[in-house]
């Protein structure tokens, strides 16, 4: 009997150590610049970039993500609750809206299914959090070199559904896009202030519906 009250006693030690180390954020909002590598011939893709931002906003089991560039803006809001989201394009006066339900979510994200996390001993300091580096290698061979703070993590993570499985928040990320270049992520800013409630509202009047 005794060695099970001791037993019990070293598990209720480990989850407290455990959350005792990481803090859980149900509010804030991350502000990520956007860049490329400066050998890419596309200068009008890297001036593009400079004038672009990635912001995060969490809140609770509600996440939104604004990509904003001088030529569009995308806004993703994912729902934790029932896994749906809804994607928001704007194209100059022309706005687009896509639901998509749980099935639907995991669907475009299926590319991310599968993939391993690789964590490293090399570390940097971003925004005053220790970053952990870690390689994620994908099922088709492509792969995301990333630093994340494990001392933090956000209430919702399925958001960033490459990211969900990172045990803690990514400030900095390299990703392939825009037909094989290489795009830079890094955290500028975050305010762990509460986020307004009216970044979830959406007008579906002011959008035409994409299946």
């Amino acid at each position: 009997m005794k060695k099970i009250v001791l037993l019990f006693g070293f598990f209720l030690n480990m989850i407290f150590h455990i959350h005792a180390q990481q803090r859980i954020v149900a509010e804030c909002t991350i502000t990520y610049s956007i860049a490329t590598d400066e050998n890419v011939s596309d200068k009008d893709l890297i001036e593009s970039l400079k004038e672009s931002t990635k912001t995060v906003y969490i809140k609770g089991n509600n996440s939104r993500v604004d990509l904003i560039s001088p030529a569009f803006m995308q806004s993703t809001l994912f729902d934790k609750t029932n896994g749906t989201a809804v994607v928001l394009r704007e194209f100059g006066n022309n706005k687009f809206m896509t639901k998509l339900d749980n099935a639907g979510w995991k669907k475009q994200n299926s590319k991310f299914e599968g993939l391993t996390i690789n964590t490293t001993s090399e570390t940097k300091t971003i925004l005053g959090y220790e970053c952990k580096k870690a390689m994620l290698q994908f099922k088709d061979g492509s792969s995301f070199i990333i630093y994340f703070a494990n001392a933090i993590a956000p209430s919702v993570k399925e958001f960033e559904y490459q990211f969900k499985d990172v045990p803690g928040l990514v400030l900095e990320y390299d990703a392939l896009e825009n037909g094989g270049k290489k795009i830079h992520y890094t955290a500028t800013k975050i305010n762990l202030s509460p986020v307004p409630a009216s970044k979830f509202d959406i007008q579906p009047s002011n959008y035409r519906m994409l299946n």
